[in-house]
């Protein structure tokens, strides 16, 4: 039986065609069912794969035009029993096509395509469960709608952490507060309706409410069981850490019970509002009362915020640690930063010649007398730059007449002369011993003459007289000597006079005692630098008659065994005293780069001083930072300095 239908005038999709053509079959199958009344299987075949997709699709939806032809194709058949066929071998395409007669008898409508004449396994036509031809861009399904169940919550605590003052989490809530009286109704002010910005001042009223839906969130997170059992009218818990309190339930807060019921004092003194250590509101309210009191210490803070009417479970160590961290706090009491000891450099710890490693210093200055006048005296000014050894920590003084360069070099070639070249020279960066080690390059002689010698001059970082300890100290005692000295002679200073104090100065220094003076009777010698410098000791002669022969035989026995007398003891009674750290004894974290610090300077006030940004450190051997390079700007000048870590206040770092 063949059947066909024209095209509606409407001009419907060719997808559309084909789903009626598929509606048309159905209906074929139901009539030819019922005339023959007879129970056999039906198969449907088409050539349109949009087709088979709309009837076997269970995931999409259509709209009313094809959803109702599907529904009807579903009536009479099953998704299993449409199959496909090829265009060319589907005889219900010559319906809708021209053909004549002569070629209307050779087609297949009357005889069917040719698989359906062979064995059901070798059939070529599709079968089984058909997929939606993009589906996406298909116009007649539906556009999935998704819905999303949502939980809303007018306030939660960790919101809170948004924000990182007390200040502006208070003006956010007031707002939201100003917001819904506004769409209720109750507002005050008329011309303020719905989700708008007001910029109107926040009324007092407001701020307070604010204040309490804050502090009722914060408990409501953190004291859930005190809450519900103060509810109930239950005791909490023993273990609660409100035990002690005797909390109450005040305006829907928990606040102090106590024993001050009776007390003629505010009732926010009385029963103050108990929040917890660990809230960040807590965080945020000791911030904001630390700032109140123009930061000052941990007492006046806790004042601060008692008197406010809050308890902070252990609230000072929660004030203690706010402290610790501000920065404004850190900028007028901050400590200066250290760093552990460090051992003592291989030049203290040799046995050398004396004034091998020398560490120099200028001190003064002093006025002497140059010559007399009519009307009285004419004055000048002397300083002294003293040589330390760092080993046998002799003296040498040599008194100059300036601070120039000229004066510096002939003091070191005096030096030279007297005591032998030296292998290395250490000093801080002052502006003459920097030029003096910039002239004595351009001196080819002297150059040739220190480079023969291996002489080198290293320099400590600028404002680190600490790191010249062991010639800094030496200079210490020639000042009290000498004060001494001119405090009880009371002699007029002229330059012979201060060369021979000078020395004096010196010989004292050197025969002081490096060690305590022993009490042993066996030992009665002092170990001091002169015993080394001057070879002489206050041995006696040995019993027994020498000739002039045996003296001048046997006098290089006596001074090297002087010589190994002083160094025996050297490292036997001195040493062990320097193995102590005196202070400086625990380790610190290294400064980085990108610290930022505070830059120490004497010369203004301490509010005055810069803050700086470390850009470079300087590890020592022992991977400890001691020295390191910040940047600074003043007055929109960008300057780079070299400074001890002593000399910065760490005031934030990096991380």
């Amino acid at each position: 039986m063949g059947k066909a239908k024209l095209a509606p005038l409407s001009e419907p999709t060719i997808p559309r065609l084909e789903l009626c053509a598929a509606v048309l079959a159905a209906e074929m199958a139901d009539l030819i069912q019922d005339v023959l009344d007879l129970d056999f299987a039906v198969h449907f075949y088409t050539d349109s794969k949009v087709v088979l997709g709309y009837i076997c699709n269970e995931s999409k939806r259509f709209y009313t035009y094809v959803h109702n032809r599907v529904q009807r194709i579903r009536q009479s058949s099953k998704p299993e029993q449409w199959h496909y066929v090829r265009t060319e071998e589907n005889p219900a395409d010559h319906a809708s096509r021209s053909l004549s007669a002569f070629q209307l008898k050779k087609s297949t409508w009357f005889t069917g395509p040719p698989f359906i004449h062979r064995p059901a396994a070798e059939t070529t036509q599709l079968s089984g469960r058909f997929d939606l031809i993009e589906p996406d861009k298909d116009s007649e399904i539906r556009p999935e709608v998704k819905t999303y169940v949502t939980h809303l919550q007018i306030l939660i605590c960790k919101r809170f952490e948004h924000f990182s003052t007390f200040q502006s989490l208070v003006r956010a809530i007031a707002n939201l507060i100003h917001i819904a009286k506004s769409f209720s109704g109750t507002n005050p002010n008329k011309k303020c309706k719905g989700w708008h910005k007001c910029h109107l001042s926040q009324t007092p009223e407001e701020v307070a409410q604010a204040k309490t839906v804050i502090f009722k969130e914060t408990q409501k997170a953190y004291f859930e069981k005190e809450l519900s059992a103060l509810d109930a009218g239950k005791p909490i818990s023993k273990q609660s850490p409100l035990k002690k309190l005797s909390p109450m339930l005040q305006d829907s807060l928990i606040s102090v019970g106590g024993r001050l019921k009776h007390a003629e004092i505010k009732s926010v003194e009385k029963s103050p509002v108990i929040l917890p250590k660990n809230s960040h509101i807590s965080l945020l309210l000791t911030r904001h009362y630390h700032e109140l009191t123009r930061p000052q210490g941990h007492h006046l803070t806790e004042g601060a915020i008692r008197a406010a009417g809050l308890w902070l479970l252990g609230g000072k160590k929660l004030v203690n640690s706010v402290i610790h961290k501000c920065l404004t706090c850190r900028k007028l009491r901050g400590k200066q930063e250290q760093q552990l000891m460090a051992d003592l450099p291989p030049e203290r710890l040799k046995t050398c010649p004396p004034f091998t490693y020398v560490g120099l210093d200028v001190f003064g200055p002093w006025s002497i007398t140059t010559r007399r006048t009519r009307g009285g005296v004419a004055e000048s000014k002397r300083w002294a730059i003293m040589f330390t050894c760092m080993s046998s920590r002799a003296v040498h003084i040599e008194v100059i007449e300036s601070l120039d360069t000229s004066s510096c070099i002939n003091a070191l070639r005096r030096f030279f002369a007297l005591r032998g070249p030296a292998k290395q020279l250490l000093s801080d960066r002052g502006t003459n011993f920097i030029s003096t080690s910039k002239e004595l390059g351009m001196d080819k002689s002297l150059q040739q003459y220190l480079t023969i010698q291996g002489c080198s001059w290293e320099f400590n970082p600028p404002h680190a007289s600490h790191m010249g300890g062991s010639w800094e100290r030496m200079i210490g005692v020639a000042r009290r000597i000498l004060d001494s000295m001119l405090l009880q002679n009371k002699i007029q200073l002229t330059h012979d006079v201060l060369c021979t104090l000078m020395a004096e100065v010196t010989a004292i220094i050197n025969a002081r005692p490096l060690v305590p003076v022993s009490s042993d009777p066996e030992n009665p010698f002092v170990l001091s630098p002169s015993m080394l410098l001057t070879q002489k000791s206050c041995l006696l002669s040995p019993p027994g008659d020498f000739s002039d022969k045996d003296l001048h035989n046997k006098q290089w026995r006596r001074v090297q065994a002087l010589s190994n007398q002083f160094w025996t003891r050297w490292r036997r009674e001195y040493l062990p005293t320097l193995q102590q750290r005196q202070k400086w004894t625990g380790s610190r974290r290294n400064l980085q780069v990108g610290d930022l610090v505070l830059l120490k300077d004497k010369q203004v006030a301490r509010n005055s001083w810069p803050m700086a940004r470390v850009t470079a450190t300087f590890p020592s051997k022992d991977d400890r930072v001691r020295k390191i390079e910040v940047k600074t700007c003043n007055q929109g000048c960008i300057k780079t300095f070299m400074r001890p870590v002593t000399e910065v206040i760490l005031l934030m770092p990096k991380d």
